[in-house]
This record gives C-alpha cells, structure tokens and sequence, in this order.
C-alpha cells in the first residue's frame, strides 16, 4: 500500500507555552496530508466539491506517542487502507525521522453538500483510492 507524505515544520503558533505541540494541532498535521493527497492525484479542492459532494471526516481514533517540539521538521502521513461506497479509510501518521509522534485512523465519507447526506464516492476518486491500496 502506497504512503503518501508530506514535510511539516512546527513553528510557535503550534505550540503551548512549553515549546510543545499542542495535541489538536497534530490533526490540523493530519488534513492537511489528506488534502495533499488528493491534490497529488490530480484532485483540486473545487473539483471535489462538483456535483453537489463534499468529503467529511466521520471519525477518528488519535493515539499520541511523543511530543513534538518547536523547529522540529516532521512528516505527514496518510495511507488508504479501506474503500467502500460511501467511504474510505486512512492511515495516517505524524513521525520525527523514524520516531512515531502520532498515528490515527481516520474514516472520511462522502456526503451530499445540501443534505449531508451519505453518497457515492466518484468513480473517478475512488479508483484512484483503489489503486494504492493494491
């Protein structure tokens, strides 16, 4: 299965007044490497939101093993590992070189943008999905 990743510096804003990472800004670490993942298949933010569609997050399981510190460079991780009709999963990580900083399981569904609503995933998306996890 493919892993998609993505550089991340951490920079004062993301900080408590201990110099360390606060935890919700680890999730923030996390979308953006969802979204560069669409992107480095070819979807552009507009081009998901055609046809009256929109992804959301579902859920999510966070397990947060080291800190993360201010100047560190750290990388992003997301991984598809499930796709269904309406949805897929992700694995996704926060690493400093080899060190696991925070992994999470995330479940992002396909809705309708005026009902919210569960929809089909495009087609187009998710064979793109399908193929990095083969």
């Amino acid at each position: 299965m493919s892993e998609f990743q993505m550089p991340v510096r951490v920079y004062v804003e993301d900080t408590d007044a201990g110099g360390i990472v606060y935890y919700v800004n680890y999730l923030k670490y996390l979308e953006r490497a969802r979204t560069e993942w669409f992107r480095d298949r070819g979807f552009e933010k507009p081009a998901l939101f055609r046809d009256n569609l929109m992804f959301v997050v579902h859920s999510l399981n966070v397990n947060y093993h080291r800190p993360a510190r201010l100047d560190d460079l750290l990388q992003a991780t997301a991984r598809v590992v499930q796709v269904g009709k309406t949805f897929f999963t992700m694995d996704q990580t926060v690493r400093r070189g080899d060190e696991l900083l925070c992994a999470a399981s995330v479940k992002v569904a396909c809705v309708s943008r005026d009902k919210m609503r569960p929809s089909a995933i495009p087609e187009d998306v998710r064979r793109s999905a399908l193929a990095v996890t083969e």
